[in-house]
């Protein structure tokens, strides 16, 4: 990887990752003449603000076992204001204080992120399969490079997020890690996902049996095997990524000293494009 090739950093939205050492050392990989693209998720906020508007959040169950919010009219309301309000403007303003000049941005600025709404999703309730209408959620198809190619060529910092603007010119909410995944595949950029966790566990509640290396199809599958819960959604995100043009994806500690660099040297869980065989 060159100085010239971009770093797409995810930051999870988890309660037990703080960003701040995630954004110091974003302005020292920048300082080192690396571009970096900031892509931010919020459940924590959402949730935290939901709280405070007496509303329930609502998750539910794939059939294929991931979980993920279910976004009603009223959630998405404040999915938008707490993600656009509250997590980005704070990330924003982080990066500033370290001398980044950082630029924040929603999905459906300049058309980021664009893609169908999905108002039916599937889900699995009491074991049984069922369909669950009204639902505001996307999957991104498209990312607009050339916004953030334009950004970066005039040395800002872009930080983006859900939500995105589906293509009935609404927005809806989407996944962060593939929010990330899409911008990460879009820019053939190294993708570094960092969370609470120090990568992905081959025993889910021992974090010696972290996954260091995958790059063949056998080791890609005990990965998802491996991966459980929230971490199933960032494996999936991991095969898009490198699947539609991504350099690599590193999933790592948020909380590590130096989480960008320390990545980006070798720590966490480094998946590889031979890792996904045939499925590219």
């Amino acid at each position: 990887m060159t100085a010239a090739d971009p770093v797409v950093v995810k930051v999870g939205g988890a309660r037990a990752v703080d960003p701040e050492g995630v954004l110091a050392d974003v302005a020292a990989v920048r300082d080192d003449g690396t571009d970096v693209v900031v892509v931010h998720g919020g459940s924590t906020a959402v949730d935290d603000t939901l709280e405070r508007m007496e509303m329930e959040p609502e998750y539910v169950e794939t059939p294929s076992g991931v979980v993920g919010r279910f976004t009603d009219a009223e959630t998405m309301d404040v999915f938008t204001m707490a993600m656009a309000g509250r997590v980005n403007t704070d990330l924003v303003v982080g990066l500033r204080a370290e001398g980044v000049d950082a630029v924040g941005l929603s999905g459906v600025d300049g058309g980021l992120f664009e893609g169908p709404r999905k108002s039916a999703v599937r889900v699995l309730e009491d074991g049984r399969k069922k369909i669950r209408r009204g639902d505001h959620s996307g999957r991104i198809e498209s990312v607009d490079g050339d916004l953030l190619e334009t950004l970066l060529d005039g040395g800002y910092t872009p930080v983006a997020s859900p939500p995105m603007l589906a293509d009935e010119g609404v927005a809806v909410n989407t996944d962060a890690d593939r929010a990330a995944a899409a911008v990460a595949a879009e820019l053939g950029a190294r993708l570094v996902s960092l969370t609470d966790v120090a990568g992905v566990y081959r025993d889910p509640d021992d974090p010696a049996t972290v996954i260091d290396r995958v790059e063949t199809p056998a080791e890609y599958e005990a990965l998802t095997e491996a991966a459980e819960g929230f971490m199933s959604r960032k494996v999936m995100a991991a095969e898009e990524a490198l699947a539609s043009g991504a350099e690599s994806v590193t999933v790592a500690d948020a909380n590590a000293d130096e989480p960008v660099r320390s990545a980006l040297a070798g720590d966490g869980t480094h998946v590889l494009p031979g890792a996904l065989g045939g499925k590219e």
